[in-house]
């Protein structure tokens, strides 16, 4: 009996005892719990605002004409090179032909006009050789003149002499005069073929302008892609300015994610990353933050710089913070499930960047 007493006057202090020691459990096991999801949230940031990303470029033709042949359908994956679509290069090749003749014609106006130089600068050096002569004939003239003129007066010499060679050398003066005259005129009339060579440099530039629509009028890839948002088909007139579809680059994609900027103070281009995708969230990607966004629009007022990237706030009932997008470069993402504006989450290994920067 005095054992059952015992026994019975035990077992609520023991029963007591243990009540204080379950919440004592349960709060040091929810304190580590917590310390261990800021400690990862700290080392290991993760957001699932974020979304697959390819470079795209507009296909547009630098010619402009009717579509004869379309190479490609809407969403069909391509290679670099392959021809994408053509435009009529009928007109261009007109242009060519219409050049290459204007180009003939020119060259043999050249031709004809040469000989006609050659001709005119032969007779400027026989012009020449004529003032040499005559040159030649006043100087004959003028000495003789000049030897007779102190004769006269010894009586070795005659007037009528005197008077003949006086009248020589003003008749071999105008002689030169004259030939002078005639072979500056000569000289003047050598036109050359200076003109008619321009205007063939202008043909020829026609003909390589004219070469290069011809090429321009096939479309090729410029790399591997993917044809997207394709809405028109042969006979469509293509404009230089107006795309005829948007290529996706296939080759290198991306994912850009929003964090906090909060979390940004640790986040470096180089900090590795693990990705996976909305749309099978059994894989995953390794992949590498190329950048950190400097810049988004506001959206509670305030100046609005024009071209920066819209980021749509989460709620919050303590502050809203801003997030910031951050480009991961994927390592070797699966071309059957990269999709432009598929959702993706992103986890940055914080903690790997440090060790891999740490001597």
């Amino acid at each position: 009996m005095i054992d059952a007493a015992t026994a019975s006057s035990e077992k609520p202090g023991k029963s007591a005892s243990a009540r204080w020691w379950v919440p004592i459990v349960l709060l040091l096991a929810a304190a580590c719990l917590l310390l261990i999801v800021v400690w990862r949230v700290d080392t290991s940031p993760r957001t699932d605002d974020a979304y697959a990303y390819a470079d795209t470029i507009q296909m547009a033709p630098q010619v402009s004409g009717r579509i004869v042949y379309l190479a490609v359908r809407d969403n069909q994956a391509v290679r670099e090179g392959d021809v994408l679509f053509r435009i009529d290069a009928r007109p261009y090749e007109d242009d060519l032909d219409k050049a290459r003749a204007s180009l003939a014609q020119l060259n043999q106006q050249i031709l004809l006009t040469q000989r006609s130089v050659n001709a005119q600068s032969f007779n400027a050096q026989a012009a020449a050789a004529a003032v040499d002569r005559a040159r030649a004939s006043a100087r004959q003239t003028q000495d003789t003149l000049a030897r007779m003129e102190p004769l006269i007066a010894k009586g070795y010499v005659s007037a009528d002499d005197l008077d003949r060679a006086r009248t020589a050398a003003r008749a071999s003066k105008a002689d030169l005069n004259a030939a002078q005259d005639q072979a500056r005129q000569a000289k003047a009339a050598v036109s050359g073929v200076d003109a008619l060579v321009a205007q063939r440099a202008v043909a020829q530039a026609e003909i390589s302008s004219a070469l290069l629509n011809i090429e321009y009028a096939t479309v090729r890839a410029p790399f591997d892609g993917r044809v997207v948002s394709l809405t028109t088909t042969t006979g469509q007139f293509a404009s230089s300015t107006k795309p005829v579809f948007t290529l996706v680059d296939t080759h290198q994609w991306f994912v850009i994610a929003n964090f906090r900027e909060t979390e940004l103070k640790r986040i470096r281009p180089g900090t590795p990353a693990t990705v996976y995708l909305m749309s099978d969230t059994r894989k995953r990607f390794r992949g590498t933050v190329e950048s950190i966004g400097y810049g988004v629009t506001p959206e509670d007022g305030g100046s609005v710089a024009e071209g920066l990237p819209q980021v749509q706030r989460s709620i919050n009932w303590v502050h809203v913070s801003q997030r910031f997008p951050v480009r991961i470069r994927i390592d070797h993402p699966d071309p059957g499930l990269f999709r432009v504006g598929t959702s993706a989450v992103a986890l940055l290994h914080l903690e790997r960047a440090a060790d891999r920067d740490s001597p």
